[in-house]
């Protein structure tokens, strides 16, 4: 029954790892599994529709990324001649949305499957024999998930993934946590070890070559009781510190390094200085620490201290906000990175990470203690640093302000002050920033809160008419500063920045793309997004994020 045509598609959103799930299938169909004809396509490529697909595979991530992936479900439809029992779709978000996707009319039929192809395949995918569905007997075969990631597929499509060299592993599902922001629980359950890394790497390295780094996608891998035999393997395997990768035919090493890309926990870390000793063991760059609240701040700042005491300088954390955080518990977790680097030596990039609803398909939650305009300020200094915040003083200041006064300041400012910081703080020959700083400085503590309800209540196109709405006469002054300027004026004035701040300090982080967090969420805004320039040094320097 081999020489079946099998479809795996990728939604074509941004994303900086490959579908690991794709791989494993396109491994069971393909020449060492069913040597079924297996085919990859990142988006909607049209050139599928001219051949027949006998079943097609489509994977889900983020489920803010809803309108692409039913997108990507109805091409797949399409491809399918309408035949929706030919088409699978699996994933993050089909999973964690699963009702949602059973319940839409149009893609009745289709199979969406929730959770890991931890059964029997036949099992997994929910085939039936009944039906005389292909494959529908391989009811005691390997589970797709224990199988070898197929890494040839990677080559049928153009999309360069940032993270691609390296051996993509697990050494434990689940988590011990059950925490209400996460959907781990409902993917994964309960922690569990996994089947030998070694094994695993071994056979990656037979079948597509030996890999740079070694990225680990456990959710909590300080949590395992193998946790000392789990880094003893990875040393095993090579990854120690200063290793180096000289593959054959080649004259240059690469340096390897070893990446727990989902972080690790502070509570436990700070628990025994054992942990950090044995990470420091092998190359881990950089070390992730989750920071979600300032109730985890003594764990984690003495988590931090262990790292320093042991060699770990480069850091690296997510900051979860827009749950039960405020503006002020966020600032203080930023400030306290800055205040480690300068006491420790060391390097710690931040990543705030926008907190969603596992289950909702946009990215329109707001918080209890936020307000959707201080989000979007929020979300616009992110993507003008690449989703960073800097450890480094400095830089951290002009982005964020030294005390959480000033950060509130600059989240109430015109996004267009923003956008173009360095052109409104010394080249506007109107001094726009200065009269509208003047004005704002007049608001009392009541109008200022009437100001971010008004420009939380709209979208900025509205925001013309907010001065109909407003209670007072100062009020009224200061809401013509946050009228978006044509998009043609604002991005004339980009132009004058850039070339005006040419050869001065920007935000070049120090970081390698491969060792940035994922945030697919950042840029879907269809705004412009610009560095920040301290307007200091006329030399192009390296910043410490």
């Amino acid at each position: 029954m081999a020489n079946k045509n099998i479809l795996l598609i990728e939604p074509g959103y941004k994303n900086k790892y490959p579908p690991l799930g794709l791989m494993k299938i396109a491994q069971y169909h393909g020449p060492r599994g069913k040597r079924d004809r297996v085919r990859f396509i990142k988006g909607e490529d049209r050139t599928v529709l001219s051949e027949a697909w006998d079943r097609i595979y489509v994977t889900t991530l983020f489920s803010f990324e809803y309108p692409k992936i039913a997108q990507t479900i109805d091409f797949a439809l399409e491809v399918a001649n309408g035949q929706a029992d030919k088409v699978f779709v699996g994933g993050i978000a089909a999973s964690l949305m699963h009702s949602r996707f059973l319940t839409e009319r149009r893609w009745h039929g289709v199979r969406f499957i929730k959770g890991l192809l931890s059964q029997p395949p036949a099992v997994a995918l929910q085939l039936d024999e009944f039906s005389e569905e292909f494959y529908a007997d391989d009811n005691y075969g390997q589970p797709i998930e224990d199988l070898v990631p197929d890494y040839n597929i990677l080559n049928q499509v153009e999309y360069k993934y940032s993270v691609r060299d390296a051996y993509f592993a697990y050494t434990s599902r689940g988590c011990i946590r059950k925490c209400h922001f996460c959907g781990v629980p409902k993917l994964e359950g309960a922690q569990r070890d996994t089947e030998s890394l070694t094994g695993l790497v071994r056979a990656i390295e037979d079948l597509y070559g030996p890999k740079k780094d070694l990225i680990l996608m456990d959710n909590n891998v300080v949590a395992s009781p193998r946790f000392k035999e789990i880094i003893a393997e990875i040393r095993d395997l090579g990854f120690t510190p200063g290793a180096k990768l000289l593959r054959p035919g080649s004259r240059v090493a690469v340096q390897r390094r070893v990446d727990f890309n989902q972080g690790v926990d502070a509570r436990i870390l700070c628990k025994d200085p054992m942990y950090l000793r044995e990470l420091a063991t092998i190359c881990l760059k950089p070390l992730r620490i989750a920071f979600d609240h300032l109730g985890v701040k003594k764990p984690y700042e003495q988590a931090v201290r262990y790292a320093a005491e042991y060699g770990l300088t480069e850091l690296s954390n997510y900051m979860l906000y827009n749950f039960h955080d405020g503006p002020q518990d966020l600032f203080e977790r930023m400030r306290l990175n800055v205040t480690l680097n300068e006491e420790l030596g060391v390097r710690i990039w931040s990543f705030p990470m926008r907190y969603q609803p596992t289950d909702r398909p946009d990215r329109g939650h707001v918080g209890e203690k936020w307000s959707r305009y201080q989000l979007r300020s929020m979300q616009i200094i992110l993507q003008a640093t690449h989703g960073i915040v800097s450890g480094e003083p400095t830089f951290f200041k002009r982005a964020y302000g030294d005390t959480f006064a000033d950060y509130e300041r600059i989240l109430l400012l015109p996004h267009d002050f923003i956008f173009n910081r360095d052109w409104y703080e010394r080249f506007d020959p109107e001094q726009r920033l200065d009269a509208y700083r003047a004005e704002f400085s007049r608001l009392d503590a009541a109008e200022r809160g009437e100001l971010i309800e008004l420009l939380s209540s709209c979208d900025p196109r509205e925001f013309s008419l907010l001065a109909e709405r407003a209670t007072t006469s100062a009020l009224k002054r200061v809401l013509r500063f946050y009228v978006p300027l044509p998009k043609e004026e604002l991005y004339a004035i980009w132009t004058k920045q850039k070339e005006l701040t040419r050869g001065e300090m920007t935000a070049d982080m120090g970081l390698a793309e491969d060792e940035r967090v994922e945030d697919a969420g950042l840029d879907h805004d269809d705004e412009p997004t610009l560095p920040f320039s301290t307007g200091r040094s006329k030399a192009r320097k390296r910043v410490a994020a």
